[in-house]
């Protein structure tokens, strides 16, 4: 397949609520959508990378300049070009994985529109629903807090995420287990706490969590591991899986038995299919976490999420979770599942007239442009 033209459009879409963690608190979500336009077919990608470098060294302009610099005339040069080939093409640019992640995302739906194929089947998914979990934010107060994790489980949602940082931890989980008893509980820490609050991390194991995500630095396999020693509540590693290579370092040294697999965090939804065989292949448990995408990046999720491995509830929450209105048709949770789309490639793309009016830019590459 021939590219000919790459489009980026930078879009922003007002949350229906602020979604605050650690990292600060969005209030809208601005995103990069890609369009790759080839000789025969075409096809949609999204690039999570937030507004600001919290989560991860990437931020939205930032992986606009490179693909306009850098990744994108790398792909126009290219004669013949397979999704699988484009992490290789793109391998001497260090770095950029959710930049580089969008752009196969965009190469691999427009190759399975082509085929006819639909990703969920493309990367071996066994499902036609995912259970749907949904991540809250750390507001002002636990009412508030309580009031918001019994409207989604009357939503149906089927497992809760609860966002902690110091001060916003034992008591609030508490709380939480004291109104609602034994529904499914998991907690985010997004690398607020420091291996010396390990004591204070043990005093959530009474509460029988699935796990807590990343709770020490990003950077930090070996404390990640002494931590996962002096505390029973499992250990998952969000942050710190950014390649197989890094997942297959992580369980060598035990500092895990969990993975929440972003296909934006590590590169692509190739490279996440082959951490989820690697898990699969350990034992590990793996569940499909989110960046509060897009329906494009939603659907791919929900594709992702039909795998085998996947046997925890993830972050595919319906588009109403976020966004009044959303680039594509609705992503829609019902009955605490969200379906796997069924047509050729992610399935989905965004609705033309909606696209326009969130759109604060949009930049187009050619062939003839580079």
């Amino acid at each position: 397949m021939q590219i000919q033209a790459v489009e980026l459009h930078r879009v922003r879409l007002p949350l229906t609520t602020p979604f605050r963690t650690s990292f600060g608190t969005e209030v809208d979500k601005e995103a990069l959508l890609v369009r790759v336009v080839a000789d025969d077919a075409e096809g949609w990608g999204e690039c999570v990378a937030s507004t600001e470098p919290r989560y991860s060294s990437e931020y939205v302009a930032g992986a606009l300049d490179v693909m306009v610099s850098f990744l994108v005339p790398r792909l126009l040069a290219q004669p013949d070009l397979a999704a699988r080939d484009v992490a290789r093409v793109l391998a001497p640019y260090k770095g950029h994985r959710m930049a580089k992640a969008a752009l196969e995302m965009a190469v691999l739906d427009a190759e399975l529109r082509r085929s006819g194929e639909t990703l969920s089947r493309h990367l071996g998914g066994i499902v036609d629903k995912v259970p749907s979990g949904v991540s809250v934010g750390i507001v002002d107060t636990v009412p508030e807090l309580l009031d918001a994790v019994g409207d989604y489980l009357d939503q149906g949602y089927v497992r809760i995420k609860l966002k902690i940082e110091p001060g916003w931890d034992i008591g609030v989980v508490s709380a939480v287990r004291e109104r609602f008893g034994d529904i499914p509980l998991q907690v985010d820490a997004n690398a607020a706490y420091r291996l010396s609050d390990a004591s204070h991390l043990a005093r959530l194991d009474p509460f029988d969590l699935l796990l807590i995500e990343q709770p020490l630095g990003d950077d930090d396999l070996r404390q990640h591991a002494e931590l996962a020693t002096l505390i029973r509540t499992p250990v998952c590693l969000d942050e710190s899986i950014h390649s197989s290579q890094s997942a297959a370092d992580a369980l060598a040294l035990r500092a895990c038995r969990i993975i929440n697999i972003k296909a934006g965090r590590v590169g692509g939804y190739l490279e996440a299919k082959k951490i989820h065989d690697l898990a699969v292949a350990n034992g590990v448990a793996v569940w499909c976490g989110g960046m509060v995408e897009t329906g494009l990046g939603r659907a791919a999720n929900a594709a992702l999420a039909s795998l085998p491995g996947f046997t925890l509830p993830g972050d595919v929450s319906g588009s109403d979770r976020f966004f009044a209105e959303d680039v594509t048709a609705p992503i829609t949770m019902r009955d605490g599942y969200v379906d796997v789309p069924t047509g050729p490639g992610i399935g989905v793309a965004p609705e033309h007239e909606i696209l326009r009016r969130v759109t604060l830019s949009t930049q187009v590459c050619t062939r003839t442009s580079r």
